[in-house]
């Protein structure tokens, strides 16, 4: 088996994966997958997809992250795993999708607008 790429996004994180079999090993910038996500929940949230399927230990995953926070970055990272295991075998698809896996989450930061002081939070209105 070749090495199948996918891409992930979620907020301002962007994951580049690389999948190709091996023995479940998850490397994310060069360093090992349990130092990157110390959180039990990221690393849970990471693995979903391949629990789903059982295969967590059939593939080694080489990743780029970049950008966002830890949240964002393991959402993302979800993503591309999901789209890497859909390329590999395409039957998987309905029971990734059905855990809702395969859906990117549209959801970004609205922007700042001028005259207030965030997005939709305004300055305290004086009367005189």
């Amino acid at each position: 088996m070749e090495v199948v790429n996918a891409l992930g996004r979620r907020k301002a994180a962007i994951a580049r994966v690389f999948v190709s079999e091996g023995s479940g090993q998850i490397t994310i910038n060069k360093r090992e997958f349990a130092v990157y996500f110390p959180s039990p929940l990221l690393q849970y949230v990471v693995k979903q997809p391949l629990n789903k399927l059982g295969v967590a230990e059939k593939y080694d995953i080489k990743v780029n992250l970049d950008g966002g926070g830890f949240k964002g970055q393991s959402e993302a990272l979800r993503l591309a795993i999901a789209r890497a295991l859909v390329k590999i075998n395409p039957e998987d698809k309905p029971a990734l999708k059905s855990e809702g896996f395969m859906t990117r989450d549209p959801r970004e930061v609205e922007r700042k607008k001028p005259g207030q002081p965030k997005a939709r939070k305004r300055f305290q209105f004086s009367k005189r």
